[in-house]
């Protein structure tokens, strides 16, 4: 029995599909800016993918060493931080800038975070910190122009809700916030800055209140979600934490979020599959098919979507060698594509006119999105972890297509763009030769599969399989533009 999904090409656009999503991309921890390989996994992303910004951690603080104290007297080095900025800028992008950590000579305090000891304390004296921010910001606005800073975008710290990062309280993380707000709209009314940047959706309306209240100016809300959020203890199991979670828990949050912003552009600046470092479906099609149906979800509600992260050059605790590492990226340690940057790919290629498309299933669903002479329709079938899933045939048929059509798939699931099946049945080697890097890369590649259809009454009917955890981009091309009558 086959699931049908109908989509009328006449009809008019029912939303608009802004490519919020390539808004910005995560990494991890700044000084990694500074790696070659680094470098040429962010090109290769902004290349291909469409990112625009990066975000990462601890520009101000060590090794990055933009403020020390020797002899009780300041000394401050940007050169790091300009090296970082001068590459963005030269293949294209910009940063997304947040304003972390607290260099020693500013801290209150000695607790740490992560293995490069990121002091996280609030400022010791808040009027010395904000002097800092404007001296360092006000560098760049003389070195790069205050009309290209004003395109960047500036976040406050880090995740203050959770105490790992933040031993203040949530009073002091909003005045530290004010501060900070203040310092830049000082160098600048433009320059952008936002809020909190908690985890798991916090604070947002009470952070909305105490800005509105206290006349702090502030241009977009910032936070950050995943799908383990809220669900068991940190010490149960990632697979457990996602059987337990909602299958689109994260449009739920998203949508209490864009209504607390108060009409502000909401960013999330972190998500995955999964908040687990170490997690093997990062490397595998289910997180393909999970942030395919997450980010499309998520269209209206946000303003940037920004992945955690392009790569798995990233060692927050450490720097595992092993290709498949179940790290956070979209590209592993090799550049080696996972599934989830072919979803990436796949998004990217997309038009901006979503058309509606009727039909109801409880594992697949199905978005088709039109671009001058042709349409793509996104397929996903994607279910939770211990939840029940099963291969689908599929149905989709588009009225009022034009008869001369040309159509073809592309596939992720566990035998196609899958490397990390090959890198098992290779033995999984800790280590890669470069032939074996150049078959799995070849392994990771989307393969465009013609297909033909049934065309009867204008209609053109497409019939294929959808394994689970599959994403299936089927386009057809015709030989005039479609749109409405």
């Amino acid at each position: 029995m086959s699931i049908t999904f109908i989509c009328d090409l006449t009809s008019a656009a029912v939303a608009s599909l802004d490519h919020f999503w390539e808004h910005t991309v995560g990494s991890g921890h700044a000084p990694l800016a500074l790696r070659s390989d680094w470098q040429n996994q962010l090109k290769k992303s902004h290349d291909e993918l469409g990112f625009q910004h990066v975000r990462f951690h601890g520009i101000l603080s060590y090794p990055m060493d933009t403020l020390i104290t020797q002899n009780e007297k300041p000394l401050y080095s940007f050169f790091n931080a300009d090296q970082i900025f001068d590459f963005l800028l030269r293949i294209g992008m910009k940063p997304l800038v947040e304003l972390s950590f607290m260099p020693l000579s500013l801290s209150s305090g000695d607790t740490r975070v992560f293995h490069y000891a990121a002091n996280v304390t609030p400022p010791a004296d808040y009027k010395k910190w904000a002097n800092f921010i404007k001296k360092i910001v006000s560098h760049w606005a003389e070195r790069y122009g205050i009309e290209e800073v004003r395109q960047w975008f500036f976040e406050v710290w880090n995740e203050p809700n959770q105490p790992q990062f933040w031993t203040g309280s949530q009073e002091d993380y909003f005045k530290f916030f004010g501060v900070t707000a203040k310092a830049l709209k000082q160098i600048d009314k433009e320059i952008k800055v936002g809020g909190p940047v908690t985890s798991q959706n916090a604070w947002i309306a009470e952070f909305v209140d105490y800005c509105d209240k206290n006349k702090v100016e502030y241009d977009f809300i910032s936070t950050h979600q995943y799908p383990t959020d809220a669900f068991g203890e940190v010490s149960d199991k990632t697979i457990d934490q996602l059987a337990a979670s909602r299958r689109s828990i994260m449009r739920e949050n998203e949508q209490d979020v864009f209504r607390q912003a108060n009409g502000k552009p909401v960013f999330y600046t972190e998500w995955n599959s999964s908040s687990n470092p170490r997690d093997p479906l990062h490397d595998e099609p289910y997180a393909a098919a999970f942030v395919a149906k997450t980010i499309l979800e998520a269209n209206g509600l946000v303003d940037c979507f920004s992945f955690w992260t392009f790569s798995d050059i990233f060692e927050e605790n450490y720097f595992p060698s092993v290709p498949f590492q179940g790290g956070f990226g979209l590209l592993n340690i090799h550049g080696i594509p996972k599934p989830t940057y072919r979803a990436f790919e796949l998004l990217h290629h997309l038009g901006n006119e979503l058309l509606l498309v009727d039909g109801l299933h409880a594992t697949v669903d199905a978005w088709a999105i039109r671009k001058d002479k042709s349409i793509t329709c996104l397929l996903i079938n994607h279910a939770l972890p211990k939840h029940r899933i099963e291969t689908e045939n599929i149905k989709f048929t588009i009225k009022n297509a034009p008869k001369k059509c040309k159509a073809h798939l592309e596939r992720i699931d566990e035998d196609h763009a899958n490397p990390k099946k090959l890198w098992r049945e290779m033995g999984k080697p800790d280590y890669l030769s470069r032939e074996q890097v150049e078959d799995l890369e070849a392994a990771s590649r989307l393969i465009r599969e013609p297909i033909s259809s049934h065309y009867v009454d204008n209609t053109a009917i497409f019939e294929f399989k959808m394994p689970p955890h599959s994403v299936v981009a089927l386009t057809a091309e015709f030989d005039k533009t479609i749109g409405e009558k």
